[in-house]
């Protein structure tokens, strides 16, 4: 019963993100994380940065310690719904917590007020420095000096690439964490792994880069990444093609979105930008400015569209479509598996 009660708290707490999104009155469990990995992260480069053996094993240190803590205290308030026989509070945190490692209302509404204010821009006299400062938000590459054209293919390549890494990912292992917890209550719970997860990305973002002292210190946290996000990249480049009405290109979107995602240096992001590109019709990649360096990303669909608000829109339905595809998998799978 505990774990039919737990699977309709997952199915809410997804309701809850997109009607809702992050409540202002509750503290996301991502900024406990941020200041934790903030925190320990300065101590080693304030007292070893021209150590780079202790940076490379700091940053293993940085990486296990936040996963850890991140899946202790989600394993305790599981334990603590299961053993005290569907605890009401416990089960509040469960799908308060749930909700907050979803991110679908938060990166659409971002991504779309970005549009809008860049349409106004092309329209009316508004102050181009209040979009820039929207997309840097978003974005760590800099764009400071940016193009409006530019700011839409740095908006979208987020949206396309958070897509997978904050809405399909934390999916993915909140269910995997259904189906374990269904076998004893001390396995890998939803709210564990959803937290091990977001613990996991926030590592990424934070220190998961190649210059200055985070090629060191972000290795262990940018690898572990690329493998939890693996396979939900991999199920949204055979998913997402349901969803955009080119079926009868099915087999052709997915080869092609493939093939120029591969190119990129990350094995997940730019599989996620390529299928929505191609199923989108519009181009991505080309120049981006990553502090004092220029990096030329590889071209996604050649042939593709510019980026424009339609567009951008056009994506918002299709990650909304094929969330809402991936729970009707999650529904049947969960039930056949319980018959």
């Amino acid at each position: 019963m505990a774990e039919i009660n737990l699977f309709f708290i997952f199915i809410g707490s997804i309701a809850f993100d997109l009607l809702i999104g992050d409540p202002n009155f509750i503290i996301h469990p991502v900024q406990i994380i941020g200041i934790y990995i903030n925190k320990i992260t300065n101590y080693f480069i304030n007292n070893f940065k021209a150590k780079k053996n202790i940076l490379f094993w700091g940053g293993l240190f940085i990486a296990l310690s936040t996963i850890s803590l991140s899946f202790g205290f989600g394993k305790l308030i599981e334990l603590s719904y299961f053993k005290l026989n569907n605890n009401i509070f416990s089960g509040i945190l469960i799908f308060l917590g749930l909700a907050s490692c979803i991110a679908s209302k938060g990166l659409i509404q971002s991504v779309k007020e970005i549009a809008n204010l860049i349409e106004n821009k092309q329209s009316k006299t508004l102050d181009k420095s209040l979009i820039i400062e929207k997309v840097q938000r978003i974005v760590s590459r800099d764009v400071s000096k940016s193009s409006i054209e530019h700011l839409l293919r740095s908006s979208t390549e987020s949206l396309t690439e958070n897509a997978v890494d904050g809405i399909f990912g934390p999916l993915f292992w909140i269910f995997i964490g259904l189906i374990i917890s269904q076998f004893s209550i001390y396995l890998p719970g939803p709210l564990s792994l959803g937290f091990t997860y977001k613990a996991i990305s926030t590592l990424d973002s934070m220190i998961g880069y190649k210059y200055d002292y985070f090629k060191h210190l972000g290795f262990f946290s940018a690898k572990i990444e690329d493998t939890f996000t693996f396979i939900p990249s991999r199920l949204v480049l055979i998913s997402l093609p349901l969803v955009c009405l080119k079926v009868k290109e099915y087999g052709m979107l997915i080869q092609k979105s493939y093939l120029d995602g591969k190119k990129y240096d990350s094995p997940n992001s730019g599989i996620s930008e390529a299928i929505f590109a191609y199923t989108s019709g519009i181009k991505l990649g080309g120049k981006s400015k990553y502090k004092n360096k220029t990096i030329e990303k590889p071209i996604i669909n050649q042939n593709g569209d510019n980026c424009t608000k339609e567009k951008i829109y056009f994506i918002c339905e299709l990650i909304l479509k094929l969330q809402l595809l991936w729970v009707i998998f999650f529904v049947l799978i969960f039930f056949i598996m319980r018959t």
